[in-house]
């Protein structure tokens, strides 16, 4: 299941599994990206981003509401990969707070310049973050 790479572990089944939909499902402009997560009891939950002009979700915002309706609500792990073997490919600045939003101990596996994969603390991937759950007004 997972390779060592330096001082971390990749999970390699998840890139593999995120590779293989992104592989098998990619649709023209529409459906470029797939994602795949590793939920606390193991299971691997799958997803593809939908491309819209008007923005659309990204295949880790997919995954996001994929794990919840299987019931799957603590994701330890995440990647992105792209379609045409474009290999991993890191989450963009909205993905990135909305992991860190809902599961701020996850981890993303991220490519480095050369291709080697690493996994990150999704708070290394936005240092000086907002804290969504710091600024409720809390309910008298």
């Amino acid at each position: 299941m997972t390779t060592p790479i330096g001082s971390e572990a990749v999970d390699q089944e998840l890139i593999d599994a995120a590779g293989e939909v992104a592989r098998a499902r990619s649709h023209g402009d529409n459906h470029t990206v797939a994602s795949a997560a590793r939920a606390r009891d193991g299971r691997i939950i799958t997803g593809m981003n939908a491309y819209h002009f008007t923005g659309g979700p990204c295949a880790e915002l997919v995954v996001i509401g994929a794990a919840a309706a299987q019931g799957a609500y603590e994701l330890d792990t995440i990647v992105a990969v792209g379609d045409r073997g474009r290999g991993v490919v890191p989450p963009c600045g909205r993905c990135r707070q909305a992991l860190f939003d809902y599961f701020p101990g996850i981890r993303v596996i991220v490519a480095d310049e050369g291709g080697k994969a690493r996994s990150v603390p999704v708070s290394e991937l936005l240092p000086v973050t907002y804290v969504w759950a710091d600024h409720q007004v809390e309910e008298e």
